[in-house]
């Protein structure tokens, strides 16, 4: 009985591989063992990257909302520790963008929590 090796999933699996590392530079898009490993890396730097954009984000609505909190005269922490207990639900990123493009709506949230 002749060898059976299904040649029909491993064109369609490479053929994927090779659509996905489209746009790539020099042989990284069309040599096989090369473009495989590039396409893997790549996935490897999104999947870490989609976790770090979430620390990067939080950080940069931290920094907003400390620079909005000192021109009231409070740091960070005081701000956030005195919105908590004031049962203001409102989270970082809505602080921040409140502290950035709404001045005066952050001053009042800094007014109440005074």
């Amino acid at each position: 009985m002749p060898r059976s090796v299904n040649s029909v999933a491993s064109r369609a699996r490479r053929k994927k591989v090779m659509k996905q590392a489209k746009g790539y530079f020099g042989r990284r898009k069309n040599v096989w063992t090369v473009a495989k490993n590039a396409v893997e890396k790549a996935m490897l730097y999104a999947y870490r990257d989609r976790r770090n954009k979430k620390r990067n984000f939080r950080s940069l609505w931290i920094t907003r909302i400390n620079a909005g909190a000192r021109l009231h005269g409070m740091s960070y922490s005081q701000f956030m520790g005195k919105v908590k207990s004031n049962g203001i639900e409102l989270n970082r990123k809505v602080l921040a963008d409140l502290a950035m493009n709404h001045p005066d709506a952050f001053k009042a949230i800094v007014d109440r929590v005074k």
